[in-house]
């Protein structure tokens, strides 16, 4: 059986690289990519400011103080959602095995479709091209025989590059390269294995998967698979069922006072709610995530008896968990979710209340989707009406994944 051909499409700097090629003002220039509050971070840097040090995560403060002449712009979500989307079309180009893994990164099988484009490396070149004569921007390609590969071959290539991993390359190459370099091995999991004695992937790879399946659990037998280059994963071409549905903000400033809590949680029990009853989903498990201005981030959840997927048994619920908690700071972010779902079985009630009180969701659902977010909304939160403005890293140009961001 030969093995598998994986592509991995990385886009360089994304977000900094299509504000560089809609405004030529800009190019070659240090750029970094920002929200439009008052609290935002950097989402992204063009490779000049990154040759400053400018990081993602940054503050703004932070990054002016290491690149005095780095040009901050506001970042425009639209046109990265709307260039995802083009990009997709050139995928399909060439095999219909893709996985859209988020805004800037994709997989492509093209194990029965290489010998159309000449080898991986020209089907990779081909691509790049492809790429850069539509949008303006780089991309940087990584194959392999797994996703694994592929990815690697890509964070070793970039920016701009393209790399391939045959086969018979795995194992010299991961003999001696840092266990942080793979894909699926963080921070915390590296301490863990360096505390064993276990820094290269080779070590890795030579543990016996007794001795890690006892420090890590079941996961043990995956870092022993990683360890030696093997991925049975295959690429996700349609959309999984979900395990959960949630929205976060971080506040336009800290707070401490209850109510103005009450109010951001209502209006994130409604975002949840919309979009779980768009997709047809209902939860039992809500949660609540709160992050103090230090940083520390905790999350507390309750289990209802039944499903819901109703805005204000979402809000009321978490709000029973919020009264739990004693604050002992200020809060930077909240967060709500919805887990332990199913797809809404759409059963008519037998109580005349419930099904005027759906019937009210669905009209506001539907002026919503019509006219745009929050035009149709509840009292109680209309100060805090903030769109979200981050594109997560969860982002999907469809399905339920695709939260539409101004």
């Amino acid at each position: 059986m030969n093995p598998k051909i994986i592509l991995c499409i990385d886009m360089d700097a994304y977000f900094a690289s299509v504000e560089q090629k809609a405004n030529p003002c800009l190019k070659e220039k240090p750029i970094a990519v920002i929200g439009s509050g008052a609290r935002t971070i950097i989402t992204t840097s063009s490779y000049e400011a990154r040759g400053y040090g400018v990081k993602t995560g940054m503050n703004v403060y932070e990054a002016r103080k290491l690149c005095p002449h780095i040009i901050f712009v506001v970042g425009n979500n639209r046109k990265y959602i709307d260039t995802c989307r083009e990009l997709e079309k050139i995928y399909y180009k060439v095999t219909p095995d893709v996985e859209i893994y988020s805004i800037d990164e994709a997989f492509l099988n093209v194990t029965g479709t290489c010998h159309l484009f000449g080898s991986p490396e020209e089907m990779g070149v081909s691509i790049k091209r492809l790429v850069k004569n539509r949008f303006g921007i780089n991309c940087t390609v990584g194959i392999g025989p797994n996703i694994l590969m592929a990815k690697l071959a890509s964070d070793l290539a970039k920016p701009n590059g393209l790399w391939e991993i045959k086969p018979e390359e795995v194992t010299p190459l991961l003999e001696n390269m840092p266990v942080k370099k793979l894909w699926g091995i963080g921070m915390h999991t590296e301490k863990k294995l360096e505390a064993m004695g276990i820094k290269t992937c080779g070590e890795l790879g030579r543990t016996p998967v007794s001795i890690l399946r006892s420090r890590f659990g079941i996961i043990g037998e995956t870092l022993k698979e990683i360890g030696m280059g093997v991925c049975a994963r295959a690429l996700i071409t349609t959309e999984e069922e979900p395990k959960s549905i949630g929205h976060g903000m971080t506040l336009p400033k800290d707070i401490c006072d209850r109510e103005e809590m009450e109010s951001y949680i209502l209006q994130l029990s409604e975002m949840v709610g919309r979009r779980a009853r768009g997709y047809g989903y209902m939860g039992k498990t809500l949660s609540l995530t709160l992050r103090y201005t230090d940083f520390e981030t905790f999350t507390k959840q309750t289990t209802l008896p039944f499903y819901t997927d109703d805005t204000h048994k979402i809000y009321r619920h978490v709000l029973s968990v919020l009264h739990k908690i004693r604050l002992k700071d200020r809060v930077r972010l909240i967060g709500v979710r919805i887990s332990n779902i199913i797809k809404n079985p759409r059963q008519m009630s037998l109580f005349e209340d419930t099904e005027r009180r759906k019937s009210l969701l669905k009209a506001m659902d539907e002026v919503n989707n019509r006219y745009g977010d929050f035009k149709l909304t509840w009292a109680a939160y209309m100060r805090q009406i903030e769109c979200p403005r981050v594109i997560s890293p969860a982002w999907r140009p469809s399905g339920l994944r695709n939260v539409d961001i101004k």
